[in-house]
């Protein structure tokens, strides 16, 4: 750290952690939790799955190969905040326009470098996930935990990340089309579908099934998102509505939406899932994929004895629920993320699946 230390974390317990600001100077109230990727800091940056999240990075160096134009998930970054051990404003590489720290202020994401990132993984990763306030060294123990106490993490965060009207997005040789319900969608799940021969429209998420059925879609993708799936009744609706008449396809908060659609139950994880290097069993077969994730919330083995619902993918890690279907109805959901980029590509099979479902339909 080569300037001098002007920006801390306090956590609710009144532990700090003090450091050099980057990006944006705003004062802000987070969930803080870890992510234990090695790269994709701009992917992590960029997804609205990350909305109102103060991420701290256990990668060491974080800014090194600056920000590329192609690798966004979203076009308007919500990520809380961004912790890092070490910031580097001079990135070397041919691809990188900006620096992340540009992007950071741009769009008023504040960060903080020099603080001990593994000691505050260890926190979260001892005690939990919880409110974080990332603001000056200046501001007193006292006061920044009042404002920890007088301030809510949002609950409303799919609302905010969901596409206002719907869009298009075009296949280059197209096969089938998909409709897509956006809770937080990412980029790369919209190229994956597309790569496929997919044409995607892409709709919010409080889009209702009449408006669905009026586009004849082969298909219904359920995106990832931010937050509670129980925040998020209207896609739960839709899926009891939809299911046996179209093939389903959920991702992250949509596996768990379509959990809940069947009668499962959710949790919230202790410190949750973020980062790639998750191995995932495929129970039909044994196969073990390794896996990108990024959740909270995890559904409940014990419930699904009473819905519809097959266990598919279990977690070797703690043995949560990874993957679900139901045959019958041609659905089918995965916790984590077959499109993750920059990796791991494990289990961008799932997209086939998806593809031939729909093609034998």
């Amino acid at each position: 750290m080569t300037q001098a230390a002007d920006r801390k974390i306090v956590l609710e317990d009144g532990s700090e952690y003090v450091g050099t600001g980057f990006g944006d100077r705003r004062e802000r109230v987070c969930e803080i939790v870890f992510n234990t990727s090695m790269a994709g800091y701009q992917e992590i940056l960029s997804d609205p799955s990350y909305t109102c999240q103060l991420v701290v990075m256990t990668y060491p160096l974080i800014g090194n190969y600056g920000m590329a134009p192609e690798d966004y998930e979203t076009a308007t970054p919500t990520i809380g905040g961004l912790a890092v051990r070490r910031y580097n404003p001079e990135p070397s590489n041919f691809r990188s326009t900006r620096t992340l720290g540009d992007v950071m202020e741009q769009y008023g994401i504040p960060g903080i470098e020099g603080i001990d990132t593994r000691k505050l993984t260890r926190s979260i990763r001892d005690h939990g996930s919880r409110k974080a306030l990332l603001t000056d060294a200046g501001t007193p123990r006292e006061r920044a935990l009042e404002i920890l106490a007088a301030t809510d993490v949002p609950r409303d965060v799919v609302r905010r990340v969901s596409c206002r009207e719907r869009w298009f997005s075009p296949a280059a040789e197209p096969r089938c089309h998909v409709a897509a319900v956006d809770c937080g969608i990412k980029h790369n799940i919209i190229r994956c579908l597309n790569d496929r021969g997919c044409d995607v429209t892409v709709l919010p998420y409080d889009v209702t099934a009449d408006q669905v059925r009026a586009l004849r879609p082969d298909g219904v993708f359920l995106s990832n998102g931010p937050g509670d799936p129980a925040d998020v009744p209207q896609v739960m609706e839709l899926v009891r509505a939809l299911r046996g008449s179209v093939p389903i396809f959920g991702i992250c908060l949509g596996h768990q939406i379509i959990s809940l659609a069947y009668g499962a139950e959710t949790y919230k994880l202790k410190f949750g899932h973020r980062g790639g290097n998750h191995p995932v069993r495929e129970l039909a077969t044994g196969r073990i994929e390794i896996t990108s994730q990024n959740h909270s919330y995890a559904v409940d083995g014990d419930s699904l004895a009473k819905t519809d619902l097959t266990l598919t993918h279990v977690n070797l890690l703690d043995g949560t629920v990874e993957g679900v279907s139901c045959g019958r109805d041609r659905v089918f959901s995965v916790q984590y993320h077959p499109e993750s980029a920059p990796g791991p590509q494990d289990s961008t099979g799932l997209f086939d699946r998806f593809i031939a479902m729909i093609m034998t339909t």
